[in-house]
């Protein structure tokens, strides 16, 4: 059964599933090629008559991940120039107006979509939450740094989305309102942006990071894949001089440069970057209730399938330290609460906690305490951490894993967890995120001095305060 819902453009069509309805693919910005290529979001032309929502739009254009990631974090590829699309879930009765989750996928700024299965929405709605599922640019078209575009594009293309949401989502039964972005590794990194950038200011009004911390790089140093990208084609490091080049042929070689690269292993990738405009060089704590957290063992998506748990010696462990500029106390110390271990587990370990349990932490404590202008209650920070551990390729509580529980979507996400992941666990996560979106509240302790954090493993979760805090404090 159809279902018609107008936007500022125009109407589309979207499709009733049960109590939920789905519009699919709507455009919220022109497509960013041709004219509009490198440069800021430009706004979609009106259409007549009714537009059909009932497909996904065109995903922006990236390679797959290499295996073995492929198999576990398989990409959805629709083609076609108009990927600046969004796909809203939502009850197919609405009285009130809904709370709204707009989520911003990862995938290193370079690969993702708001298409993939393990992203539908329909759990939200069937709760009450208009779910917004948003594609961005990646790579070099979203996220390259040159001397004649604008820095941080894909951020600009989220920002345009969440005006879109601003303007439109009523006419699906949200509340401009109340509106909580929720992302995971790129997006929750995006979000911290959006955070403290004024291009964003009252867009949003909650935020959810899901593994992914506050982390912005200068414009030098953002530009150096584009430097390297432009030496690989011969051309000028420039907007102008990478349009010549045919679209395959661009991806090709951003491929062969990053392919490889991953968070915790480094190489070199795409970054936003502090431009003084959308993105500011120092900026506040961000004033609005946040949820955030993390997995217990994030690296081994990395570590495990690709045989590097194994390959890591002591000496790649000595020169890792070095590189990183780690005392050697801090391997000690991980060493002591690991015994038996490998190198490859305590160097993955310190890395969790190096690249996202610390600075998520360093986010938390920055937080102001006091009330508001106004009067008004603080903002709060919950923490969490996910610690159920996948059997699939003993890949234990690794990155990405939370998200199939918190789309309450376990059935898409069985390449990482597996066809028995417990529903329990599923239930208990999607409705702190549902309560969070809806209220500001979770339903735990909010941050303190004492440092709680939820637990989400099974057969229960739990409250726990300053776990492996004395690791910890060397991050801090």
């Amino acid at each position: 059964m159809d279902i018609i819902a107008a936007t500022r453009h125009g109407k589309v069509r979207g499709r009733v599933d049960g109590p939920t309805a789905s519009y699919l693919g709507i455009p919220y910005a022109a497509a960013p090629f041709g004219v509009h290529r490198f440069r800021a979001p430009a706004p979609v032309e009106p259409w007549e008559g009714i537009r059909d929502a009932l497909e996904f739009g065109p995903t922006a254009p990236q390679r797959p991940y290499r295996p073995p990631l492929d198999q576990l974090i398989p990409d959805v590829d629709i083609p076609g120039e108009e990927c600046l699309n969004l796909n809203v879930w939502a009850p197919r009765a609405v009285g009130e107006p809904l709370p709204v989750l707009v989520w911003i996928h990862g995938g290193s700024l370079r690969n993702g979509s708001a298409a993939m299965p393990l992203y539908d929405g329909r759990a939200f709605a069937r709760d009450g939450v208009v779910l917004v599922s948003v594609n961005y640019r990646l790579g070099v078209e979203g996220f390259g740094v040159f001397p004649d575009a604008p820095d941080n594009r894909g951020l600009l293309d989220q920002i345009a989305a969440l005006t879109w949401v601003r303007d439109n989502i009523a006419g699906f039964g949200g509340d401009p309102g109340c509106v909580t972005v929720c992302g995971e590794s790129a997006g929750a990194i995006s979000i911290a942006a959006l955070l403290t950038s004024p291009r964003a200011a009252g867009l949003f009004h909650r935020a959810i990071l899901q593994s992914g911390p506050p982390h912005t790089v200068t414009r030098d140093k953002g530009a150096g894949t584009v430097r390297a990208m432009a030496k690989a084609l011969r051309v000028p490091a420039t907007a102008e001089g990478f349009a010549g080049v045919d679209r395959e042929r661009l991806l090709d070689v951003q491929d062969e440069l990053v392919g490889r690269a991953d968070p915790v292993s480094g190489g070199p990738g795409f970054h936003i970057v502090v431009d003084d405009d959308v993105v500011p060089a120092d900026p506040p704590p961000p004033s609005v209730d946040l949820l955030l957290g993390c997995n217990r063992e994030e690296y081994r998506l990395w570590f495990v399938p690709s045989g590097a748990v194994e390959r890591v010696s002591r000496l790649t462990l000595r020169l890792a330290l070095l590189k990183f500029r780690i005392p050697g106390r801090v391997a000690r110390l991980y060493r002591a609460g690991r015994p038996g271990a490998k190198p490859g587990v305590i160097l993955g370990e310190m890395a969790t906690d190096l690249l996202l349990r610390g600075p998520l932490n360093r986010l938390a404590d920055s937080r102001p305490a006091d009330s508001q202008p106004g009067g008004s209650r603080p903002a709060r920070t919950f923490f969490y951490e996910f610690a159920w551990r996948s059997p699939v390729l003993e890949l234990g509580a690794c990155h990405a894993l939370e998200i199939g529980f918190v789309f309450d979507n376990l059935r898409h996400g069985e390449a990482l967890s597996g066809p028995d992941a417990p529903q329990p666990l599923a239930d208990a996560m999607h409705r702190a995120w549902v309560d969070f979106t809806t209220s500001g509240d979770p339903g735990w302790t909010a941050w303190d001095t004492r440092r709680p954090v939820r637990v989400f493993d099974h057969p229960g979760t739990s409250t726990v305060l300053a776990p492996r805090q004395e690791e910890l404090r060397a991050w801090l």
